[in-house]
């Protein structure tokens, strides 16, 4: 049976719904944290690679409340009665994230303390809290606290002439409570831990630390000298972080974006506030009542607030701790690109190359071609869209500015709205401005989150049209972490699309037909539904690898071609509404998840076409954000040697049994047996260091 194959399925009855038709999209975003968890339980990996999934944890639930969260919160606040598509109301969807999230917690504190910090001290580090340093060491702290930590705090009183104070945005703090002896009056005080010192203070540099938090609360009596010290307790917050309410048709949306992101930094709902178990009631219903919350978004964490902060640890220069650092190849037809022996134009005339990241270089494919563009000097324009990046010291950000300074037409276009890096990108947007490129924001309305660049090149009388489209970001640090695949072509038809989407982005076009490309939010909806419904027949084949299926329109067409007879094998890393697997329904349907060093990131869709299979890849994941309110760029690969590298990528990925989980029709998730050991990242890598010797395999066979 080929790799990926379904057993045939005997026939199966009309499907009668024990259970919802989709799973819910908040919880089976949680289901995906938890697996994420997992691999911080995982015994077998490096103990600074278990830090690292459990900061990622940390940090992924911190996205979660902030924007998830938060519009249910605002769903409830406007009595808004829509159900979710498996039919929970906003109320029971908080009740039911609530009860996941306190057992998640509750593992990832018990992973810290019972297993990662011993793992950690048996290696050499130590994380010792306050109450635990000897007195040598608190000798040393006093000397750092006098002089690098005391000048920065700023306590904050609250009575009746100092008001609670602003409680930043994911920001640690010590609650205080004060006893003046002699009036005997209790006061309450607020200390922000400093962001800008490191949260781990090093008593032995890479051998042993403390948490800042427990070094001010140590010397809190220098803070509040003549006062006696009755309490103290650390506390977190979590504020609505989200800005797609931001309103897109607004005349100047750099000034709204800006006027919303100082709106918020002072203004934005508390959605979860953190906290210490032994915080005494009195504390605790101050802050709730301050805060403005109710008891059901006060989460006690018995352990270190802000686990997503450990991720500093990884930094530590202890490879024997870490995953093996992995040295990205060239891809076979890119070599000596860089060393400026072949022309990276010529390459490409001469046929399309496709790169598997990071397995193959982002710096010597995607990076070359813009910086090959900015130094060529046939080169006309380059347009370029950037959702997110590494700022103005990007490579690629560099090689637009060079490109300005040259003279050529140079348009970035810059998501402002890319949560989380709203504010990075103003500024370097502004400084790509400052270069005289031309910079734009994109359509109203609308997020462009799609990956391509165009670069216009004069060739004799000729003008000839060289792209990029790809699945991940235009960002060289992400691209060592993140998988992804890019396309590099000087096809004439992908090169007047792009143009044309280009002349869409900047202009006035009513643009929605084009010749290859599939483009949201015109008609990549319909084109990825048409193709869907081809295959649904008996022989009918779908391989689909997305971050994101939660649809309802593209779910059911699943569901539809499967009851149809297709074959249908789904990589979803992270949300899946769709359930799999349950008689008469989606009997044919098979969902994975690979969960590993790197994050799977690309979107590649097979169809099986009768035969003559067609391949798809591009930036839109499978969500109505994606398909109806996001600029998209989806491509259609063409070459057979690509088409036979993409399928190979897909073959691989549902082989692993080793990072890979599976979906029953209960909507629970549980680890594919390991048989045969086959772990898809390390196998990507062996298939890239062979490509680098001319013998790369082709499918599985030596898989």
């Amino acid at each position: 049976m080929a790799v990926g194959a379904h057993p045939e399925p005997e026939p199966s009855a009309v499907f009668s719904p024990a259970s919802p038709r989709y799973i819910n999209r908040e919880l089976s975003r949680l289901d995906f944290d938890e697996r994420v968890l997992a691999m911080a339980e995982d015994p077998k990996l490096p103990v600074l690679e278990r830090v690292r999934f459990l900061a990622i944890f940390s940090q992924n639930l911190d996205d979660f409340f902030q924007v998830r969260v938060a519009g249910l919160k605002e769903q409830v606040l406007a009595a808004v009665a829509v159900a979710s598509p498996d039919g929970m109301s906003p109320p029971e969807q908080l009740k039911a994230i609530r009860a996941r999230v306190e057992g998640l917690v509750d593992r990832q504190v018990g992973i810290y303390s019972r297993e990662i910090v011993p793992a950690l001290a048996q290696a050499g580090i130590s994380l010792v809290r306050g109450d635990d340093v000897s007195r040598k060491e608190l000798t040393q702290l006093h000397t750092v606290f006098r002089e690098q930590i005391f000048p920065v705090l700023t306590p904050l009183a609250v009575d009746p002439g100092h008001p609670f104070p602003y409680i930043s945005h994911l920001s640690l703090n010590l609650a205080v409570m004060v006893r003046d002896p002699q009036r005997r009056q209790q006061r309450f005080a607020r200390v922000k831990v400093p962001p800008v010192l490191p949260r781990f203070i090093p008593v032995v540099e890479g051998e042993q630390y403390v948490p800042l938090e427990d070094v001010i609360a140590i010397h809190l009596q220098a803070l509040f000298p003549g006062m006696e010290i009755v309490s103290h307790f650390p506390f977190r917050v979590t504020r609505d972080g989200d800005l797609d309410d931001v309103d897109s048709d607004a005349e100047d949306l750099l000034a709204a974006i800006q006027t919303e992101l100082r709106r918020r930094r002072r203004h934005a709902r508390v959605v979860r506030l953190e906290v210490d178990p032994r915080m005494s009631r009195e504390v605790l219903e101050l802050l709730t009542r301050e805060l403005e919350l109710q008891p059901s978004d006060v989460y006690q964490l018995d352990g270190l607030l802000d686990m997503g902060s450990l991720l500093v640890l990884t930094q530590l220069d202890r490879p024997d701790l870490k995953a093996e650092v992995w040295t990205p190849t060239t891809q076979p037809r890119l070599r000596g690109v860089a060393a400026e022996v072949p022309d990276l134009f010529a390459v490409l005339r001469a046929g399309d190359v496709l790169a598997h990241h990071p397995y193959d270089s982002f710096a010597t494919s995607v990076e070359a071609l813009i910086d090959h563009a900015a130094g060529d000097s046939e080169v006309l324009a380059i347009k370029q869209t950037l959702y997110r990046t590494s700022g103005p010291a990007s490579p690629i950000v560099r090689a637009l500015i060079r490109a300005a300074e040259r003279g050529k037409q140079v348009v970035a276009l810059v998501e402002i709205k890319a949560r989380g890096d709203e504010q990075a990108n103003i500024g370097w947007a502004r400084a790509l401005e400052e270069a005289n490129v031309h910079v734009v924001y994109g359509l109203l309305g609308l997020k462009t989150h799609a990956k391509v660049t165009l670069v216009v090149r004069r060739e004799g009388a000729h003008i000839q049209h060289y792209l990029h489209v790809g699945t991940g970001n235009y960002n060289p640090n992400t691209a060592r972490g993140y998988e992804d695949v890019s396309l590099l072509s000087a096809d004439s038809d992908l090169g007047a699309d792009v143009t044309e989407l280009f002349n869409l982005l900047t202009g006035y076009s009513r643009q929605s037909r084009y010749r290859k490309l599939l483009v949201a939010p015109t008609n990549l909806r319909a084109a990825i539904t048409q193709l869907i419904e081809r295959e649904a027949v008996v022989g009918g084949r779908i391989t689909i690898k997305v971050n994101n299926l939660i649809d309802q329109e593209i779910i059911d067409a699943l569901y539809a071609a499967s009851q149809h007879g297709a074959q249908i094998d789904l990589l979803v890393r992270s949300m899946c509404s769709l359930r799999p697997g349950v008689p008469g329904l989606s009997d044919r349907i098979r969902v994975r998840s690979i969960v590993g060093q790197f994050l799977e990131h690309s979107r590649v869709f097979a169809f099986g076409n009768g035969g003559r299979p067609e391949y798809y890849l591009g930036s839109s994941d499978l969500m109505p954000r994606n398909l109806d309110r996001r600029v998209e760029a989806v491509v259609p690969v063409t070459d057979s040697k690509l088409r036979h590298r993409l399928q190979q990528i897909l073959d691989v990925s549902l082989a692993d049994d080793v990072l890979a989980w599976e979906l029953g029709p209960d909507g629970g998730w549980h680890r594919v047996p390991t048989v045969r050991g086959l772990n898809s990242h390390e196998r990507f890598k062996e298939l890239a260091l062979e490509s680098t010797h001319g013998n790369g395999v082709s499918g599985l066979a030596n898989a």
